[in-house]
């Protein structure tokens, strides 16, 4: 394999030796960081794997909010130049990214997304306030605002239900305005675990499968009631660090679920695993 740093965005690229027509663009969650690991692990299958960092990194938002999508566009053009196809893998607001950029995007043809969600969500600003993850066009998409009066109960804490009470709480047009238009997207398959204790992905899973299953799409959806928010997948090791927040699930827990959602990846990715 031939490993590419990139420098605009900061990101790698990994080239499998004999690559296949399928590149995949990984993207991970509120750390922003560079999923190294993961993208070696794809380009192992097969598929031209690159990751950026999409906050954080020069001329970027310091943080996950009011983020371009047309960062993300940008490099799936990129990729369109290499691969016949390309897929957007995500974890968490990762997740959130990829079926955003694959809702506007037509040159997406699939999206795999960890811990997904089905709405646009509030980011928080460090000087406070809230506004949307993401723009298009300039423009802040629609999203579910936080409730100002939720206080975790737990050390660290657990924000599943801040989550869920906002989504609750939100009046039924600013929820709808702020659903992520996922019945645009050819193919999806998503990994959730019924643990999780950041947000409540599962619940998100199944609204995004019955929206496209009204629509005449059909969703993979890969669950285990155990594991957490961070799926391991086979030769990943369990991810340490980042925010201090329950997270759920266990590491066993986890594993089993990336094992079991494994072969589907390597599918969707064009080569049965």
């Amino acid at each position: 394999m031939i490993t590419t740093e990139l420098t605009d965005p900061i990101g790698i690229r990994v080239t499998p030796d004999r690559p296949s027509d399928t590149a995949v663009l990984v993207l991970a969650g509120s750390s922003g960081r560079v999923e190294t690991a993961r993208a070696e692990l794809l380009a192992r299958s097969g598929a031209v794997a690159e990751s950026i960092r999409w906050f954080g990194g020069p001329g970027q938002q310091p943080g996950p909010w009011e983020v371009p999508v047309e960062l993300f566009q940008s490099r799936v053009a990129e990729l369109r130049t290499l691969a016949d196809r390309v897929v957007i893998l995500g974890t968490s607001f990762g997740a959130e990214a990829a079926l955003i950029t694959a809702a506007y995007t037509p040159e997406v043809d699939a999206v795999i997304a960890f811990a997904p969600t089905d709405v646009v969500w509030a980011g928080i600003r460090p000087e406070g306030g809230q506004t949307s993850h993401w723009t298009v066009a300039g423009a802040a998409l629609p999203y579910i605002s936080f409730v100002e009066d939720w206080r975790p109960d737990t050390d660290p804490p657990a924000y599943r239900e801040l989550y869920r009470t906002s989504w609750e709480h939100a009046d039924p047009g600013g929820r709808a305005a702020a659903e992520i238009p996922v019945e645009r997207i050819p193919r999806i398959l998503l990994v959730a675990g019924g643990d999780d204790q950041v947000w409540p992905s599962v619940d998100h899973a199944h609204r995004i499968a019955q929206r496209r299953r009204a629509v005449g799409r059909d969703t993979m959806i890969v669950s285990a009631p155990e594991a957490g928010h961070r799926t391991i997948l086979p030769g990943e090791t369990a991810v340490v660090g980042g925010q201090a927040m329950a997270r759920g699930g266990t590491p066993e827990a986890d594993a089993a679920l990336g094992e079991r959602a494994w072969p589907k990846i390597t599918e969707l990715l064009g080569r049965p695993g």
